[in-house]
C-alpha cells in the first residue's frame, strides 16, 4: 500500500508538472555517421532554446494499471523561475520554484508544500528544478557534460550511456538528429526494480524554437506501473504572466514518513 500511495502521488506530481499539437511537426533526419560523444552533447547544449517565458494548456492522460483519466491544464512558465499548473476551476494546482515544491488538490482537501527531497527520494537520486525544466523542454535530466561517455547508434537516434555505470543507478539517453534534442531518458534502481522512463514521441517548432510535442512517462516499482501521455498544445513565448497560487485554509498537510519514499 505505501509503494502504490508513493507512485500515486509522485505521478500527480509529475502529471502537475508536465506540460500542445504540433502545428509544425519536425520530420526525421538521418544520423550522422563516427560523431563522437563529445559532439552530440555539445551540439545538444548549443541547441537549447532561448525564451523569458513560456505559456499555453496540454492534455494528459494517466493510466494506473486499471484506469485511465485525462484532464486539460493550463501551464504557465517562466525560466528558471518559476512552473505553474493548473486544472479547470482551479481544483488541482502546483508551483514550482527552485526552492518549493507546492501543490494542492481541492477533491482530496490536500496540499504539499516542501522541498525537492519529496521527489528526490522518490527517484533515488537528487532533483532540482533545473532538472524538472529540462524534461519539460526536451533536454537531458542531468548534465552531460559532468560524466564522460560513449556513443552508439542506430538508424535514427545516438544512444549516451557513460562509460562506468553505477550498479545502483544505471542513466542512458537517446538524442534525435534533427534538433540533437531528447529522444528518450532512462533512470533505473535495478536492485529496487525501478524504472522512470520518459520518451518524447515528436517534436514541433514554435516561433523557431523546437520543443516537444508528446511525452510519455512510464514509472515502474516492483510490479506497479504509471504511464502518463501528454500531449502539448497552444503554446506561445514571452508574454506577460502571472502566478496566483495560495493553497486554501483547512486543506491537510501531506506527511512524509520514511518508510513510504
Amino acid at each position: 500500500m505505501a509503494t502504490v500511495i508513493r507512485w500515486t502521488r509522485f505521478s500527480v506530481l509529475i502529471l502537475l508538472i508536465f506540460s500542445c499539437k504540433s502545428k509544425k511537426p519536425i520530420s526525421d533526419s538521418a544520423v550522422m555517421e563516427n560523431m563522437s560523444a563529445k559532439a552530440v552533447i555539445r551540439t545538444h547544449y548549443q541547441n537549447h532554446i532561448n525564451f523569458k517565458t513560456l505559456s499555453g494548456r496540454m492534455k494528459i492522460a494517466y493510466f494506473d494499471g486499471q484506469s485511465t483519466k485525462g484532464v486539460t491544464v493550463s501551464l504557465r512558465m517562466e525560466k528558471d523561475k518559476a512552473i505553474w499548473i493548473s486544472a479547470p476551476l482551479g481544483i488541482v494546482k502546483a508551483y514550482i520554484t527552485p526552492n518549493r515544491v507546492s501543490f494542492y488538490n481541492k477533491l482530496e482537501n490536500e496540499y504539499f508544500d516542501g522541498d525537492f527531497s519529496y521527489l528526490s527520494n522518490m527517484l533515488g537520486t537528487e532533483l532540482d528544478f533545473n532538472k524538472v525544466q529540462n524534461l519539460l523542454l526536451g533536454q537531458a535530466l542531468f548534465d552531460l557534460r559532468d560524466t564522460k561517455y560513449e556513443v552508439s547508434q542506430t538508424e535514427s537516434e545516438y544512444i549516451l550511456k557513460p562509460k562506468r555505470q553505477i550498479d545502483l543507478f544505471k542513466t542512458s539517453y537517446l538524442i534525435e538528429p534533427q534538433n540533437f534534442m531528447m529522444s528518450a531518458q532512462q533512470l533505473s534502481q535495478p536492485a529496487k526494480k525501478r524504472v522512470l522512463d520518459i520518451t518524447y514521441k515528436n517534436y514541433q517548432k514554435v516561433n523557431n524554437r523546437i520543443l516537444p510535442n508528446e511525452i510519455l512517462i512510464t514509472a515502474i516499482d516492483g510490479n506497479g506501473k504509471n504511464t502518463i501521455d501528454i500531449d502539448y498544445r497552444s503554446v506561445e513565448f514571452n508574454r506577460d504572466l502571472n502566478f496566483p497560487y495560495k493553497i486554501p485554509k483547512g486543506f491537510k498537510k501531506i506527511a512524509l514518513k520514511a518508510d513510504a519514499l
